[in-house]
């Protein structure tokens, strides 16, 4: 395989999502008034394109007269199921109350009623404390904002259609770099040097066959750490969301918790609201416990279970979900009317690559922020629309570190060469097509899992681990490469928790078990040294 380019730059941010922006914009911000570094900040398709942009539900911050941080780290302590890391949490919710004042400095537009903020009511909050922008885009006006102030700051560079394949290591064990498809077609392979890098690549979504997540969301950078060997936290928790649309024809397409805060019912085919045989909160209980339970009740009864949005009345819905009201409206639904057939699909990862309170993994010149990290802010069960707020606030800490712990150190001169792997020249043939990957998580991994699923799974993913080609300067095989080793992190550390907790439930072992209130933490390597999968 050969190297078609090199590029020499200070700092690349991959992912220009809310993670990574804020990362890249507190990077430039603290070289101000010193030097301009050249910071890159990689999107994997268009710029307009991340996870970010897809929120829906809001951003959480006690914000609001009746709500303090108090409230609101108690509240991501109890839905995180007893493994949200206390001072993380504490970090999250205080730092937070800054972070979207700076957006709303910023130009960040979100709805107000008679010039007060609104906030509104979610699944596990104590309070009214989620701010929204557009009725039901608030990702997208975050990412209006990030992107413009990012644009401003002359030390940023964007580059689209840029896809990472490899980090690169140096001779005394530092990140120096990324190995980079750049440009649409035909892609160049392009070795990026650099002091420090922050991977902000969102979601991992694609791994199952039911997903709220967009098309790109194919666990890259999680599959960059795994190739690294890096260690990796709490890969048991993935989260399902329990709303997304289910109709034959159509993607499934987010229904915001937010309809249910405000008023919107859970019912199955006969009309009953069953949530409250799990749980007293009905539709306001934790995620977990409400996807389970609708989960377990199209398994049980065989027939699906509805959003009933009727409370809400046809004028509030449209007017406070416009985005929501479209698009089922393309599907011949009117919300604030009908019954919406939903299914729990997987939304939010928050496992990760494990990073101390700074974004700093285990590799020395790494640093990750957003969904693809994981300090134990979450613990077992992330709390609704803390998603964006994590990524404001821990973005902004790994870009300050980074450049607080690279400030004055020399740019490298002498690199390695490539890795072995990258000498080689790629195989001939290439797969048609990737092995059914999403439809074995969704069956062994999903929201039920039982150690003779989990085994099954292990062993179907280590076997196409073992034929899968690599490296391939192709997208799709490299992502259904980064999609399978997250799976098979995901399927290790499940099999290894023995205890149902959060959003991580085990049929053959239903209960918390209080010796198991504790964090995972493995290498991939460590993994193969216990024997998972083989």
């Amino acid at each position: 395989m050969r190297l078609i380019e090199l590029a020499i730059v200070d700092y690349v941010v991959v992912g220009a999502g809310v993670a990574g922006l804020r990362a890249a914009i507190a990077l430039a911000m603290s070289a101000r008034g010193r030097w301009r570094p050249r910071i890159w900040v990689l999107a994997k398709d268009s710029l307009a394109e991340s996870n970010t942009r897809y929120a829906q539900g809001g951003i959480a911050a006690a914000l609001s007269d009746e709500d303090t941080v108090y409230f609101h780290l108690q509240d991501t302590l109890q839905a995180g199921a007893g493994l949200s890391d206390p001072e993380m949490a504490r970090i999250l919710v205080e730092e937070g109350v800054r972070r979207v004042e700076e957006l709303i400095e910023w130009g960040a537009v979100f709805d107000r009623t008679g010039g007060r903020l609104v906030f509104t009511l979610e699944g596990a909050h104590s309070r009214r404390r989620v701010l929204h922008a557009g009725g039901d885009a608030t990702g997208q006006e975050i990412v209006r904002v990030l992107m413009q102030k990012a644009q401003s700051l002359p030390a940023i560079e964007f580059h689209a259609d840029a896809f990472t394949m490899d980090l690169t290591v140096t001779d005394d064990g530092r990140c120096g770099g990324l190995l980079v498809l750049m440009g649409p077609s035909p892609p160049r392979l392009v070795h990026v040097r650099c002091r420090g890098v922050v991977l902000a690549t969102g979601g991992s979504g694609r791994i199952f066959r039911y997903t709220t997540n967009p098309p790109f969301a194919t666990a890259d950078g999680l599959g960059l750490a795994f190739r690294a060997d890096l260690p990796f936290q709490d890969m048991e928790f993935f989260q399902f969301h329990p709303t997304a649309l289910n109709v034959p024809g159509a993607p499934h397409f987010l229904l915001t918790e937010a309809l249910r805060g405000e008023g919107a019912w859970v019912v199955n085919a006969a009309g009953e609201r069953f949530l409250f045989r799990h749980d007293p909160r009905g539709e306001l209980a934790p995620r977990d416990i409400v996807a389970r339970a609708m989960f377990l009740e199209i398994q049980q009864t065989g027939t699906p279970v509805c959003l009933d949005t009727s409370p809400l009345g046809e004028s509030f819905a449209r007017e406070r979900f416009p985005r929501v009201a479209q698009v089922c409206a393309q599907f011949g639904l009117t919300l604030g009317r009908d019954r919406i057939p939903v299914v729990p699909a997987a939304h939010y990862y928050m496992g990760g690559i494990r990073t101390d309170a700074w974004g700093r993994t285990g590799l020395p010149g790494l640093y990750a922020a957003g969904e693809v990290a994981c300090n134990g802010v979450h613990g077992a069960n992330r709390l609704a629309s803390n998603s964006l707020l994590d990524g404001l606030v821990f973005g902004a800490r790994a870009g300050q570190a980074l450049w607080e712990d690279t400030e004055g150190i020399p740019m490298r001169t002498k690199f390695p060469a490539l890795p072995a792997s990258y000498q080689k020249p790629p195989p001939a043939e290439l797969p048609s097509e990737p092995p059914p990957f999403p439809d074995l998580a969704w069956k062994h991994c999903g929201l039920v899992r039982t150690e003779t699923g989990l085994k099954t799974a292990l062993e179907h993913l280590s076997e196409w681990l073992r034929t899968w080609p690599y490296p391939v300067p192709v997208r799709w095989v490299m992502e259904a490469l980064n999609a399978m080793q997250t799976l098979y992190l995901l399927a290790g550390f499940a099999y290894l928790r023995q205890e149902s907790r959060g959003a991580h439930y085990r049929e053959d072992c239903p209960a918390e078990r209080p010796e198991w209130r504790r964090h995972q933490v493995f290498r991939p390597s460590e993994l193969a040294r216990l024997g998972i999968g083989s």
